[in-house]
Order: C-alpha cells, then structure tokens, then sequence
C-alpha cells in the first residue's frame, strides 16, 4: 500500500440537469490544483436525489458515462460518482468506478431510501464492490447503505483472516435534518471495520426543498476527523496513510473476533 491521495468535491447541484451539473463539476474538477489519485462525486451527482428515473435515466456509454471517462483519462484519477442508469427496463442508482485507462466498474446502492420512495423507482443492487488502487483495498458505497452495519461490514476474508477492505466510501445526499447520524455513523463504520471511512455529501437545496449541509468528512480509523467539512463548497485533497490501517491493525486485531456470517439476497 502507497499513501492514496484522495480529492473531496462538496457542492450544491442542479435539480434534474445533467449538462448543468456535468459541466460545473467539469470546472471544479480543474480546479484541483495537486496531482491526485481518487476524485470523488456526491450520489446522483448529475441530476441531485430524483425520483424522475424514466426521464432521467441514462443507458451505460451515454452523456454521464463518457464524461467520467474523459475526466479520468484527463486527470489520470479515478473517478466515482452515481448516477441515474437505465438497464434492461429496470433502473438502478449506480455508482461508476472509472479508471484513467477507461476501464470501470459499477455498484448499484443495495439500500433505497423508503421515505422518499426510491425502492418504488429503482432496483436494489445484490453485490458490494471491491476496488484495488495503489495497494488499497476500497468499498464504495451510497448513502442510506450507511445505516446498515452488516452490508458494510468488513468481513475477514479465507484462511489468512484479512479484512476484505481499507477504505470505505459513502457519498450521497444526506438531508441536513439528520445529518448528526450521518456524522456519528461514519465514525461508527471506521471504527468498527477498523478502516478509514470518507464520506461525501452535497450542499444547497433540492427541487423537493430537501435542505443539505454537507459535513463531508475523512475519517481515520481510530475514529477521528482527518478533515470534516462545513456547509459550503469544498475542493479538497487530502494524503492517506496505509500505517494508519496496517498499524493499528496489527495494534488491535479486533477483526480477527468477528461475527462469520453470510447474507441471503
């Protein structure tokens, strides 16, 4: 493992408008003034938390797919994000995973928000994702997946016992009513899953009048705030360190002590 330069992008969005969204987070990701390896988009980053999936949706190596490809290949980062996909009539709430050499990979958000109805608009996603990059082992995930500690859960993998990830990410759009559980459960997954834990959340208000206030945040996995966002745009970039992980993993295998279980789709 390498330390993993990670770049944060917090910012309000555009209610249902792809080109005006696209074209923001084009201007702000050149405002990135440091090499990087991870740039990372709030959920549903082109068109803000809609339940307009036939209207919106998007097929694979369309308009939002191509545009992550071209900004990966520009900055030589990876770049994550989710968006509206329509796939074989069903829509999903898919987060992309799109390396510098177009290659990709995609998560669909296992857990859809009932109170706003999204399990009536999308499909869930049935496999968590696991990503390498310089040597970390990555879990991105989608917003309300970050009230569901077993689907996030880092569980120890084969004979050697190792945890199946270093890093876990959520983005989303975490409405500002309830944003004290999104600070305290980001801090409760690093903590359990003894990993580090980045949370990234939109700002602004949506066209449901849904307020956001942020609080994007890098957590270590002791626990603590590397970096905690306030409710206004932030570009940031920040450098994490794999000892961080390894050390205290070493420290306090409380991993090696974990439940075995599987879960039944």
């Amino acid at each position: 493992m390498q330390n993993l330069k990670v770049t944060l992008i917090q910012s309000p969005l555009y209610w249902q408008d792809p080109d005006a969204n696209l074209a923001m987070f084009e201007e702000k990701i050149w405002q990135i003034n440091e090499a990087t390896d991870l740039i990372i988009l709030p959920e549903m980053f082109s068109t803000g938390f809609s339940m307009q999936a036939e209207k919106l949706a998007e097929p694979m190596n369309f308009r939002v797919f191509k545009w992550m490809k071209q900004m990966a290949e520009q900055t030589k980062a990876v770049i994550c994000g989710s968006f509206i996909a329509k796939e074989d009539n069903k829509y999903y709430n898919r987060l992309i995973w799109m390396k510098p050499d177009g290659q990709y990979s995609s998560y669909d958000k296992r857990h859809l928000f009932r109170m706003a109805n999204e399990h009536e608009h999308y499909s869930a996603g049935k496999k968590k994702l696991i990503e390498t990059l310089k040597g970390w082992l990555i879990c991105p995930l989608i917003c309300y997946d970050l009230r569901f500690p077993v689907w996030s859960r880092n569980v120890p993998e084969g004979a050697t016992g190792q945890t199946s990830y270093d890093l876990a990410i959520y983005i989303a759009n975490w409405p500002a009513p309830r944003v004290n559980a999104w600070d305290i459960l980001l801090k409760a997954r690093s903590v359990e899953n003894l990993c580090y834990t980045i949370g990234v959340n939109r700002i602004g208000t949506d066209g449901n009048h849904v307020d956001y206030n942020g609080h994007s945040a890098i957590i270590t996995p002791k626990g603590e705030n590397l970096y905690e966002a306030e409710d206004r745009e932030e570009i940031r970039t920040f450098s994490l360190d794999p000892a961080e992980v390894t050390g205290l993993r070493e420290k306090f295998p409380a991993y090696m002590d974990a439940d075995k279980f599987t879960i039944h789709h």
